[in-house]
């Protein structure tokens, strides 16, 4: 019998727990006791499982049951012979990969290691980590042999947050193991939840390597279209109308401009450049893309300023309101949020900002960012107004309501459709 622990209860690990749960006994692990707290009432903050969903699930204590236990009592842990890691790969200040989440989880999971027990895991990495990285660590750690005592697996998560269409039982899964015996095992598990199907990969270098590129192309996609978005504002013409025109070609990719954050996108390519590297290759493409699509916020910046100043309005000192902090509508999720950077570079121009965003969570935003936010709709008027984020509720806004009798009215994403000033 199948006992499965998530270790990591975020966005990709709470709505993969609690599809589990609906087959298997499962414990849910996370470090920190505010997650779990709240967890155990039947309520996600990030709101990727409804309440009434995650309370269908919930069971009081790990047994034999179908269920999710919530817990951070690692001796919860050792009645689990499947353990599946959702912790976050991000970068550091250099964007160099920072693996020091998958280190700690795995010496946790070691810690309880068992003869016969697979580890999974679903954080995207260059292709190598899970068995040159992570299994030392659990060898270390445990005193096992790798693929004698225990195995592992890797099924690299698709997680899509905010998005309740494509939930994480309807989209197709990639999986390996570490034999070939393993790799079976592994899908089977995966097949037996996931309705859309699964993929089993050769070897997990190979699954590795898949899920990496997959944001890596999205990346290069969207760079291409940002930097198509720069030549045509030169130009006078209208972007987003060439796009529409374009795209009436069957072949023709509909990528949009824009500011790419997110855990996914704006970070995996890191990864595969890093790994590039070492194996003496300098990936021009990749990084091109990277470097384009890390300096729109500073151009986001500089066309406000540039069309504040064709108005007549004063920069240092001028009102500033910006619509979304999120790094994408309609979702709470601020990581790696782009948002901050339109925001950094139009202080230094000196201009006033006041962030609104109904999605964020101030404290988190403070706590990362160090910014001030707020939840409530500002009742004064402002110089400027900036659309950062398409959340719904902002679609509906009366945007003459927040604009002084000279003001400016930015579209960062393109979804206003009347008296806009200026759009990426």
């Amino acid at each position: 019998m199948k006992k499965i622990a998530i270790i990591g209860l975020g966005y990709v690990g709470l709505p993969l727990a609690r599809l589990f749960a609906t087959k298997y006994s499962t414990v849910g692990f996370d470090i920190n006791k505010n997650r779990i707290s709240e967890l155990n009432t039947g309520h996600d903050h990030t709101l990727e499982v409804e309440d009434e969903i995650l309370q269908a699930v919930l069971v009081d204590k790990f047994s034999d049951k179908v269920g999710l236990y919530c817990t951070n009592d690692l001796e919860i842990l050792k009645g689990c012979n499947v353990f599946i890691v959702t912790v976050p790969t991000p970068v550091d200040k250099n964007n160099r990969p920072d693996l020091t989440p998958l280190y700690k989880a795995s010496e946790t999971v070691a810690k309880v290691l068992k003869k016969g027990d697979i580890v999974i895991y679903e954080s995207t990495v260059y292709p190598g980590v899970t068995e040159e990285e992570c299994v030392p660590v659990l060898e270390r750690v445990s005193g096992l042999q790798f693929n004698v005592d225990f195995f592992a697996g890797y099924s690299p998560e698709r997680i899509n947050p905010g998005d309740k269409a494509h939930t994480v039982e309807k989209i197709l899964k990639v999986t390996a193991g570490s034999t070939p015996e393993i790799g079976i095992v592994v899908d089977e598990l995966y097949k037996s939840v996931i309705t859309a199907g699964t993929h089993l990969a050769p070897c997990i270098k190979v699954a590795e390597a898949a899920k990496v590129i997959e944001n890596s192309q999205r990346d290069i996609n969207i760079a291409f279209v940002n930097e198509l978005a720069k030549i045509f504002n030169l130009m006078d013409i209208d972007t987003h109308a060439v796009l529409e025109a374009a795209g009436t070609k069957w072949n023709f990719l509909p990528f949009k401009p824009g500011l790419v954050g997110g855990h996914c996108i704006g970070v995996d390519p890191y990864y595969l450049a890093q790994r590039a590297q070492e194996f003496g290759y300098h990936p021009e493409i990749i990084l091109a893309g990277r470097r384009l699509n890390d300096s729109m916020g500073e151009y986001v910046a500089s066309q406000v300023v540039k069309l504040m100043i064709q108005k007549g309005i004063t920069i240092k000192g001028a009102s500033l309101l910006m619509l979304g902090i999120t790094f994408k509508e309609n979702c709470p999720d601020v990581r790696n949020t782009k948002i901050v950077d339109v925001v950094a570079a139009l202080k230094d121009y000196g201009v006033i900002i006041t962030i609104y965003d109904p999605w964020a969570n101030p404290n988190e935003v403070l706590h990362e960012y160090q910014l001030k936010t707020t939840k409530e709709l500002p009742t004064h008027t402002f110089d400027a107004v900036v659309l950062g984020v398409a959340h719904e509720c902002f679609l509906e806004l009366d945007y003459s309501l927040l604009q002084k009798q000279i003001s400016l009215l930015y579209d960062v994403k393109g979804v206003l459709k009347n008296n806009v000033d200026g759009k990426l």
